[in-house]
């Protein structure tokens, strides 16, 4: 998933210039050699261009004129401006149409590298606002969504529909699938756009708080009610409340909801008197509601208030086509948020992600590139920065789904007992141990180290000292 530059220049020596030193740093380059195939091949996002380096000075369409298209375009693409002469005023006019930097040709590698991670790493800052403003904003959009595998589109198309009605959704899939991101697509798509959007995890809350923060309370109302609280559904008046974990809410509030859903008011606690309130319900469940109601545990009659338009979120194992987008976007996110500038994922770590099975589905997705962005050393992503990944990754069995990781006991890797069932002595348990840590994390000694709980010195004081392998064909003192 290397980032792609194009490069714009009428001279054909400086485009291999600039396309090696481009592709030295791991980028992916492709050339125009004037403005006009520049527009074709950068005006379309789709079309994969990630930052454009933009020679100012070309016959027919000019360098300027160009810039001045692409930014009407596509806005958020970074443009590297080139100049033969380093003036100032055409510099100036140029950043003053949008371009994000400028060099002089002929420029070293090094420059060239240096301006292009610095573009993109103020192209990932830019995203990165782009879709905060949007989430606390209460307009993020189905086009804001990753959801380019059929299964997806579907629920796309659920969605959109749904937005164009107040009928109360229930958003069913496994944990970890986004039904908020839906939730807050659909908010987004309707009349409810840049209303307050109030989420609630209703299996989070303790059982005897439910009443107070979703319905409110009065001061004095009981002890410990020191003020008044409006609660959630007063919170997300005229706005879309999203109730997650639904059916985790203990049975008299079930009917405590169930009124609200019928009558449009709350009533708080302590207070004499109800609230009307506008609320659009959407709720959410990794539950079976319908066994729960045969079972007593949640009420029939709010099952089919609540169950009116369903719709099912596949798991990410069912929209394996999504991953690359999904990896590309946490990768940009994240080295955002930590100040990175990872340029993305090796082609052998892509193909080992898409083998996996991801029973956490694309919350563990995130929570896995999150990770690797962290301890990663500035290059494309390697598996060995997933090593929780790495050694679970199944080949894919007939229909192209993954089998997931045995649930059968294993054998144990570090054994406490010899053959004659007498204890071992601790420090041949403490070398089996470290040595099975070694293998199972392929070498990568700060997690093996994170993981044992002791220092990278002292994990490589006990390398040595039980002369264990690191690598094959690797001494310590090549990885220390």
């Amino acid at each position: 998933m290397a980032k792609t530059v194009l490069v714009v220049d009428d001279d054909p020596t400086q485009r291999r210039l600039m396309q090696a030193a481009a592709e030295k740093q791991g980028f992916r380059a492709r050339l125009a050699e004037n403005g006009e195939k520049a527009l074709e091949e950068a005006s379309d996002a789709r079309n994969g261009v990630d930052v454009v380096l933009l020679d100012l000075v070309m016959p027919g369409l000019s360098g300027m004129e160009t810039l001045e298209r692409l930014m009407e375009r596509r806005p958020d693409l970074p443009v590297i401006v080139l100049t033969a002469t380093g003036g100032i005023d055409t510099v100036v006019q140029a950043m003053r149409a949008g371009a994000i930097d400028f060099f002089v040709k002929p420029a070293s590698p090094e420059r060239i590298a240096v301006s292009i991670r610095n573009a993109l790493k103020v192209s990932d800052l830019r995203g990165e606002v782009k879709r905060l403003t949007k989430k606390s904003g209460g307009t993020m959009g189905f086009e804001d969504m990753i959801a380019g595998a059929p299964s997806m589109r579907s629920v796309v198309r659920l969605g959109q529909r749904a937005a164009a009605s107040t009928i109360p959704i229930l958003v069913l899939g496994e944990s970890g699938v986004g039904k908020e991101v839906i939730a807050r697509c659909i908010q987004g798509a309707s009349e409810r756009t840049a209303k307050p959007f109030i989420s609630v995890n209703c299996g989070a809350i303790p059982e005897n708080l439910v009443e107070s923060i979703l319905f409110g309370h009065e001061k004095g109302s009981f002890t410990g009610a020191h003020e008044k609280k409006l609660g959630k559904f007063v919170e997300a008046d005229q706005g879309t409340l999203f109730l997650d974990e639904v059916g985790e809410l203990p049975l008299d509030m079930q009917v405590k909801l169930l009124r609200v859903l019928q009558e449009g008011e709350v009533d708080a606690v302590g207070s004499r008197r109800p609230t009307k309130v506008d609320v659009r319900i959407i709720s959410a469940t990794n539950r079976d509601l319908a066994t729960q109601v045969k079972e007593g545990r949640f009420r029939e009659d709010l099952y089919y208030r609540l169950n009116v338009f369903p719709i099912e979120i596949p798991s990410l194992r069912e929209r394996r086509e999504d991953l690359p987008a999904l990896v590309e976007h946490f990768v940009r996110r994240f080295n955002a948020e930590e100040g990175k500038n990872v340029p993305g994922l090796a082609p052998d770590t892509m193909a080992m992600l898409q083998t996996y099975d991801w029973p956490g589905n694309v919350r563990q997705l995130e929570n896995a590139v999150f990770r690797a962005i962290v301890l990663s050393d500035g290059g494309a992503l390697k598996p060995e920065d997933f090593p929780q990944i790495s050694g679970m990754a199944a080949p894919l069995g007939s229909g192209g789904v993954a089998s997931r990781p045995a649930a059968d006991p294993v054998e144990q890797p570090v054994t406490i007992t010899d053959a004659a069932g007498e204890l071992r002595t601790l420090e041949a348990i403490e070398r089996d141990l470290i040595q099975f840590a070694i293998d199972h994390y392929s070498g990568h000694m700060s997690e093996v180290a994170r993981r044992l709980g002791i220092g990278r010195s002292t994990l490589y004081r006990k390398v040595r000292e039980y002369d264990l392998r690191v690598r094959d064909g690797e001494e310590l003192d090549e990885v220390g």
